[in-house]
């Protein structure tokens, strides 16, 4: 049984979507902090669908693009979390990600003085309770 689209994936599933091994993923935790995948007990990681668009991006500038890591974390310092999951999606610079992250007001940080890693964390927390939401809904909806 496949997983549906709003499914937290574990990190084999994440790799194997992304045709990176399990290692690679650890590895650009450590050189990206906004990658982040929600960690359970005994450290299992859990990825999110923004997550894994996110990676899709990264994945995209490192291997196909030839983005070095420093090269992304400017991109990423530079123009967000948005543009590098507009990256995975196929789009070039400037273009708004068909991804669960296009949904998300990324308004909220730009006129403010907050940072762009506490942005990028409450954009995630956004897109989270969004997802919640909608599965609420549905289930709402089925009674």
């Amino acid at each position: 049984m496949a997983k549906g689209p709003h499914a937290f994936r574990t990190i084999s599933e994440a790799a194997e979507e992304l045709g990176v091994p399990q290692h690679v993923l650890r590895f650009w935790e450590t050189k990206f902090s906004f990658i982040r995948p929600m960690k359970r007990a005994g450290g299992r990681r859990f990825y999110r669908p923004q997550d894994i668009a996110v990676l899709r991006g990264v994945r995209a500038l490192l291997h196909d693009e030839g983005y070095t890591i420093k090269g992304v974390q400017k991109l990423h310092k530079e123009q967000g979390v948005r543009r590098l999951a507009g990256a995975g999606a196929g789009e070039g610079e400037g273009g708004a990600a068909p991804t669960p992250l296009a949904d998300a007001d990324f308004s909220i940080g730009e006129a403010s003085d907050i940072g762009g890693e506490a942005r990028d964390r409450l954009t995630f927390a956004l897109a989270d309770l969004e997802a919640v939401k909608a599965r609420l809904d549905g289930l709402l909806k089925g009674r």
